[in-house]
C-alpha cells in the first residue's frame, strides 16, 4: 500500500457494508484496525500511525464462517466471528470503536500457500499475547538493540507475520520489529474495502 494515512484521511474512505463484500472475502485477507482506545492511542504512538492492530481473516467454507485469527491483548491468540467486530465487540453489544479496513496481499497466494499459513495460526491458538512486547519494543528502539527473543508469545502483528511466513510470503522487519503499519505499507498489500 505504501500510503501513510492520519485518522482524518481514514474517514474519507467510503464505508462498505458486511453483507455487500462477505462473499469477497478470503483466507488470508488481512483486517487492518485504527482503534480509539487507550490502548490503540498507545500501540499508535509507538509506531507512528494509526494503525493499532491487525489479524488475518479465516473463511470456513463448510461452515460458512469468516473468522478472524489474531492476537489479542489478555487473551493471547484466538479465532472470532469477524461479524462479532462490528455488531458486538467485546460482548458489549457494540461495534469496535474505530476504523477498520480489509487488505489483500497481491498476487494472492495459492491455495495451499494460504492454508499452510492458516494451519499454523489455528496451531498457535491460546498462544498468550506478548504483553512485555511493548516494553521490549521501546527498549530497541531507545537502545537500538535488533536482537528480537522468540518465545512463542505474539502481539498481533508478530503473528500476522508468523502466519504468511508459513504462506511463504515475508513481511520483513523494521528496527527488529514488526508493527501493523509495516505490514500495511508493504508494497503487495492492497487496501480493499473499509468496514468501520
Amino acid at each position: 500500500m505504501a500510503n501513510l494515512y492520519t485518522k482524518a484521511q481514514l474517514q474519507n474512505f467510503p464505508i462498505r457494508k458486511y453483507k455487500s463484500i462477505r462473499a469477497q472475502l478470503q483466507t488470508g485477507d488481512i483486517v487492518f484496525c485504527s482503534g480509539n482506545y487507550l490502548f490503540s492511542k498507545i500501540i499508535q504512538r509507538f509506531t507512528k500511525s494509526v494503525w493499532s492492530h491487525c489479524g488475518v481473516i479465516y473463511k470456513d467454507e463448510i461452515l460458512d464462517r469468516i473468522l478472524i485469527l489474531e492476537s489479542e491483548t489478555g487473551i493471547g491468540v484466538r479465532l472470532a466471528p469477524f461479524s462479532k467486530y462490528l455488531k458486538d465487540y467485546h460482548g458489549k453489544n457494540k461495534p469496535y470503536r474505530g476504523n477498520m479496513f480489509i487488505g489483500k496481499v497481491m498476487p494472492a497466494p495459492n491455495i495451499t500457500c494460504r492454508r499452510n499459513g492458516i494451519s499454523f495460526g489455528l496451531d498457535e491458538l491460546t498462544k498468550p499475547y506478548d504483553n512485555w512486547e511493548i516494553v521490549r519494543i521501546a527498549i530497541r528502539i531507545l537502545f537500538g538493540i535488533t536482537k528480537k527473543q522468540n518465545d512463542r508469545k505474539y502481539i498481533c502483528s508478530e503473528l500476522v507475520q508468523e502466519v504468511f511466513n508459513h504462506a511463504n510470503i515475508i513481511f520483513p522487519c523494521k528496527n527488529s520489529i514488526i508493527s501493523p503499519v509495516d505490514i500495511w505499507t508493504d508494497d503487495r498489500v492492497q487496501m480493499q474495502y473499509r468496514l468501520i
